[in-house]
Parts: C-alpha cells; sequence; structure tokens
C-alpha cells in the first residue's frame, strides 16, 4: 500500500513537507509517492481529469492525498472516495467527479473526523493527510460515514480543452485518444496543427498533436515550447477538424 500525493502546493514552500511528516508521525512505515505538486493551481475541475488520468497507473489499494482547494475554510465537505478498491482523499468540489465516473463501483464517505486543533486554512495537513494516513494503515474506524454520491453529470469523459502545462511547455489535452481522430488536425486559437507519432518525426519548432503516455491529446513542439509558441493557458478550447 502507498499513499500518492496529488496537490497544486508547488515544488517550493513549507506544505507539501508538513502533510509528510503527519502521515510519518501515523504511519512511519508507508511509502509516500509524490505524485504531482503543480496540479493547475486552484481549479479542482481541470485537476479532475489529470487525476483521473494519472491514478490508472497505480495499484488497487493506493490511497491518494488530494489537495486543490480553493474553498479551503468554507462550507465545502471532506470526503473520501473509494473507486475500483483505490482511495481519494480530499475536499468536496469536484476533484473526485472524473475519477468516479471511469470508475465500475465506487462509494462516497464524509469525514466526520475533527482532530482536536484544526486550522481554518490547512485542511490538507490537519484533516486530510491523517485520515490517507489512518485508511492506509486499515485504521479509518469513526473516521467516516457514508452519503449519497455527488452529481458528476458536468465532468464528460472528453473535456476539449488544455488541462496541464508540463516543464517543457507541452500542453496536454482532456480529450482521450481514439481511432476516430487519427490523421486529423487539430485547432487551437485559429492554429492549425496536424497528427504525429512524436517529437522525432517533425522538424525543430514544429508544432504537432500525439497521444501521450496517459492516453490523451497533447500539443508539442519538437525541441520547444508549445505553450510560448501559441501563448496557451489553461483551459483553452480545443477542436478537430472534420471530427
Amino acid at each position: 500500500m502507498a499513499i500518492a500525493l496529488f496537490t497544486d502546493f508547488g515544488s517550493e514552500g513549507i506544505y507539501t513537507g508538513q502533510m509528510e511528516a503527519v502521515i510519518d508521525t501515523i504511519a512511519p512505515d508507508m511509502r509516500v509517492i509524490s505524485l504531482l505538486n503543480n496540479a493547475p493551481k486552484t481549479n479542482p475541475f481541470l485537476s479532475a481529469y489529470l487525476l483521473s488520468a494519472l491514478c490508472r497507473q497505480f495499484s488497487e489499494k493506493t490511497v491518494f492525498l488530494c489537495v486543490v482547494d480553493p474553498g479551503v475554510g468554507g462550507n465545502r465537505r471532506g470526503l473520501v472516495l473509494k473507486a475500483d478498491n483505490q482511495y481519494f482523499v480530499g475536499p468536496d468540489n469536484g476533484l473526485f467527479n472524473r475519477v468516479a465516473r471511469q470508475a465500475k463501483n465506487c462509494r462516497w464517505f464524509e469525514i466526520i473526523y475533527r482532530p482536536e486543533y484544526c486550522s481554518l486554512s490547512f485542511h490538507g495537513r490537519d484533516i486530510f493527510a491523517p485520515v490517507a494516513a489512518k485508511i492506509a494503515c486499515q485504521q479509518s474506524e469513526g473516521l467516516l460515514r457514508s452519503v449519497a454520491p455527488p452529481d458528476c453529470s458536468t465532468y464528460p469523459d472528453d473535456l476539449k480543452k488544455i488541462i496541464y502545462f508540463d516543464h517543457y511547455g507541452n500542453a496536454m489535452t482532456g480529450i482521450r485518444y481514439h481511432k476516430r481522430l487519427y490523421g486529423l488536425d487539430l485547432t487551437i486559437k485559429q492554429c492549425t496543427i496536424a497528427q504525429a507519432g512524436t517529437f522525432s518525426e517533425v522538424k525543430p519548432g514544429k508544432l504537432f498533436w500525439y497521444r501521450n503516455s496517459l492516453g490523451l491529446i497533447e500539443i508539442a513542439a519538437n525541441q520547444a515550447s508549445a505553450q510560448a509558441l501559441l501563448d496557451l493557458s489553461l483551459a483553452d478550447d480545443i477542436e478537430f477538424q472534420n471530427a
């Protein structure tokens, strides 16, 4: 069993280490995987598509500790989703809705655990991290109560938007690759982009789209930043011609 961290905290700062410290106190022998620390900032909707693509590579019983939480301190609940024997711990803001839609079996729980001290601004450390650690140790009794599933209908299977930029400026979309897209041109910001198999198939600096390692459509440029070349932003719209 392992705990995978999925956050928008960034690679610098004090937040990830504090959550790891809580996990280490409760489950010192637990393996902690730093899955992602630059999820779309304060955007649980786009982050939901990234999380649903990444979690498929992990084994059963993995616990995902997920914090993309612009509503911290407000009325939103803390939730645990059990989806096909994986666990997702975090805020009730839609972050897990895409995971739930692709899962065969789901159960939802509200987090009722409250520590003696709980800050208003860091539930990742004070609520979600201890709950995730206790679930991983199979010690969750009294921490959760079963609830009805949220409405996930506003999370389509394919999202025709940019959801993530990697270190190289490649632009990942929320569109799963389908055979029907093979050979079609993609349009974004009035620019038409053709498909290629991989980077080495195009000349340096040339834009192309391809099926990335997660099975999603990605816009890239060989030895250049697609984000910079096209002045792209998160949530920019994408269309396929003749799709």
